[in-house]
């Protein structure tokens, strides 16, 4: 390395943002491709329309999911933050007064 040549913070975050954004879109493709086998495979194993449509249904939504999965980190901590502070439902139990024992009564 150059000592001459002064790496700003800017470069480094640019550097990083880039790298992110090229793994994320790596890792959407290999989903695409296996999505794309697994959905073959499917209508190969079974010769089935609706196996097909259902592999998919199911791939296309693993697609989604990969693809918002941002989003969907936030909704999840968001939704177990809100259910974390609502009171807990209470529940009340009236005492029960003793009566007469089965074997006072001649049961046993």
């Amino acid at each position: 390395m150059n000592p001459d040549h002064v790496m700003l913070a800017g470069d480094v975050l640019t550097w990083a943002n880039t790298k992110t954004t090229q793994i994320k879109t790596l890792v959407l493709a290999a989903a695409v491709v296996m999505v794309i086998i697994a959905v073959i495979g499917a209508y190969w194993r079974t010769k089935s329309w609706v196996a097909t449509l259902v592999a998919f249904v199911l791939g296309a939504l693993v697609l989604w999911g990969i693809n918002n999965m941002d989003s969907l980190k936030g909704k999840v901590g968001s939704e177990i933050d809100e259910k974390s502070t609502a009171s807990a439902p209470h529940v009340r139990i009236t005492p029960v007064l003793p009566g007469p024992a089965a074997h006072e009564l001649g049961v046993l």
